[in-house]
């Protein structure tokens, strides 16, 4: 694909799970468009070449924190989407990198090649005031590209439920363990929202008539304990669990010990805070702005977990939404971790 890209997507983060079903998403129906595919690595970028129609695909393996080259790569393209960040700092990977350096690079970058709308995914709770790292971060990232020249829209979301995504095969694997703890009893306040509805939620998020320089916070149209998650995990898959309880002080000492004797910890103190927190919004007014249709919780699982309703596993036709794209071609997405 040549340079001479009109209206394109620039869509930075192409080959994580979301990434990947935006690429699906695009490839067909009302949001059509040629995708410039930013990833960091010869690895990444074949991991996109079993994706549909890959000649209206232009893939570009660019630093995140290379303004020079994200500049180059965004030319010719209308819209970006922004899908870089993490949950979990390491030594090596940090929050800065991950986070604030790349959203400088690429507003800077953005407005050079003149590109009209940036779509960054971000996460409930982003405060640059928090005193958790990852909040506080992502929180100093939003504000970074919201100062952009180049109209903004912020999407922040929570746990996202989709096929194979790390979040959903936590998930089952707290339902399917016969026996599991979680941390104050799952006490947490999740709002889970299905995949499908975060790529519907960006692409709408990319057209003139949502506002830009904006904050759209998004979730799920259902919140609930995280007990009461893995509990209706374990109904729709069919399992028996029994749940005990982590005091939080203890998961906080695994956390800090973790730190310091590895340099990729499987558990943080950040990470933590960030999966302890409440996530209980309204939906309804991001909802109607974007113009889309939220998953039922019970048919986000079902989906995220491929199993069928009772009704279809008895042969009885049910009405649902219809899928997108990618919910047809059953593209793992990935976002917010449930607790370990």
């Amino acid at each position: 694909m040549s340079e001479q890209v009109t209206e394109g997507v620039l869509l930075t983060g192409a080959n994580g799970h979301l990434g990947r079903l935006v690429i699906r998403a695009l490839a067909h129906g009302p949001d059509a468009a040629p995708v410039r595919a930013v990833v960091r690595s010869e690895r990444a970028a074949k991991s996109l070449e079993d994706l549909p129609q890959p000649e209206r695909r232009d893939v570009r393996i660019v630093d995140y924190r290379d303004r020079a080259g994200l500049e180059e790569a965004a030319r010719g393209c209308g819209t970006a989407i922004h899908l870089v960040g993490i949950l979990k700092q390491t030594r090596i990977n940090r929050y800065e990198d991950a986070h604030e350096r790349p959203a400088e690079a690429l507003s800077v970058a953005c407005a050079e090649a003149g590109v009209s709308r940036i779509v960054h995914t971000s996460i409930l709770g982003a405060d640059p005031a928090s005193c958790n790292g990852c909040l506080a971060s992502r929180g100093r990232t939003d504000e970074i590209l919201l100062a952009s020249p180049v109209s903004t829209v912020i999407l922040r979301v929570p746990m996202v439920l989709g096929p194979g995504d790390p979040a959903t095969d936590a998930l089952r694997r707290q339902a399917t363990s016969g026996r599991t703890s979680l941390v104050r009893g799952g006490a947490t306040l999740e709002q889970p929202i299905a995949a499908a509805d975060v790529v519907a939620a960006l692409l709408a998020a990319t057209r003139p008539a949502v506002t830009g320089d904006t904050v759209v916070e998004l979730g799920g149209p259902e919140s609930l304990t995280h007990r009461a998650l893995v509990e209706r995990t374990a109904a729709i898959l069919g399992a028996d669990v029994r749940l005990g309880s982590t005091p939080l002080f203890a998961a906080r000492a695994f956390a800090w010990l973790a730190e310091t004797l590895f340099a990729d910890p499987p558990l943080t103190r950040d990470m933590l805070g960030v999966l302890e927190q409440d996530d209980t919004i309204d939906p309804e007014p991001a909802r109607a702005m974007l113009g889309i249709e939220l998953t039922p919780l019970d048919a986000a699982l079902r989906t995220a977990f491929q199993e069928p309703s009772a009704g279809e596993r008895e042969g009885v036709p049910l009405a649902r939404k219809e899928p997108s794209a990618g919910e047809r071609e059953g593209e793992p997405l990935a976002n917010k971790e449930p607790e370990p």
